[in-house]
């Protein structure tokens, strides 16, 4: 059979992505999170791991799903239930599962939110969302106008099941500043580093409704366009290597939440 060695890759991997190295939630285990027999031979990516992205994975034939969202997100519970469920399927179907969470956010060439700028025709030129040693978005400088930026955004999130809105924009708002933090990005840190910095536009996957009020006390227009949504680029990219540095093939498992 051919393919190559799990060992092979994870290495691999967690070099390439800085997995030692980046700070992440405890609930995050980047890396190989679950193992299987034999080489891979076909590459599975989704956003999230789960019943639906696993059962997908099998039918595509693959057997290593890489993922941005892994297993362990409600933290350490009994091997029971759906945690017990996801595990049979994995071992039933010999599928390895390869997280990468922050070290993906994070990455200049793989990250969700460099790879959205670039989706959307946006100049980057710094970073944005510090999380401890890291950044997690990106940010830039355009003259747009906010309502077509809003749309542009709308257009691309439709086909992946998402219905983008923003917070109040005033009349004739231009996105002068921008910034981007995939994910549940709107949070207090986030908002008052796009206050302090100037950015007048924050582009984001998902927040708390809190969000958009002070938002509007901040003069910050947030584009919240989906959490799915925002963060199906980075695993993507990250398949695509594989593909172009170890000659496997891949399919991307698309598997909306609706968030």
């Amino acid at each position: 059979m051919t393919g190559t060695p799990l060992t092979q890759l994870q290495p691999y991997l967690d070099g390439l992505l800085g997995i030692a190295s980046t700070p992440d939630y405890p609930s995050a285990v980047n890396g190989v999170q679950v193992g299987h027999h034999g080489p891979v031979t076909r590459v599975a990516a989704a956003v999230d791991a789960s019943l639906r992205t696993i059962g997908l994975a099998a039918e595509a034939g693959a057997n290593l799903l890489v993922v941005h969202h892994g297993l362990f997100w409600s933290g350490l519970r009994p091997v029971t239930g759906i945690h017990e469920a996801r595990l049979r399927a994995l071992f039933r179907h010999d599928i390895a599962v390869y997280s990468a969470h922050l070290p993906l956010d994070a990455h200049p060439t793989f990250g969700n939110s460099a790879l959205l700028a670039a989706e959307l025709g946006l100049r980057t030129s710094g970073l944005f969302a510090r999380h401890e040693t890291i950044h997690c978005g990106v940010r830039g400088e355009d003259d747009l106008d906010t309502s077509a930026l809003v749309a542009r955004i709308a257009e691309w999130t439709r086909p992946l099941g998402h219905h983008t809105v923003a917070s109040t924009i005033p009349a004739g708002h231009r996105t002068r500043r921008w910034a981007i933090c995939s994910g549940a990005g709107a949070q207090v840190e986030t908002l008052r580093e796009a206050y302090t910095t100037g950015v007048d536009t924050l582009i984001v996957g998902e927040g708390p409704h809190w969000s958009a009020v002070e938002a509007e006390e901040y003069g910050v227009v947030i584009i919240y366009a989906g959490h799915y949504a925002t963060e199906t680029l980075g695993v993507r990219a990250l398949a695509t290597h594989l593909h172009e540095r170890f000659e496997l093939p891949w399919t991307f498992v698309h598997a909306p939440t609706g968030l």
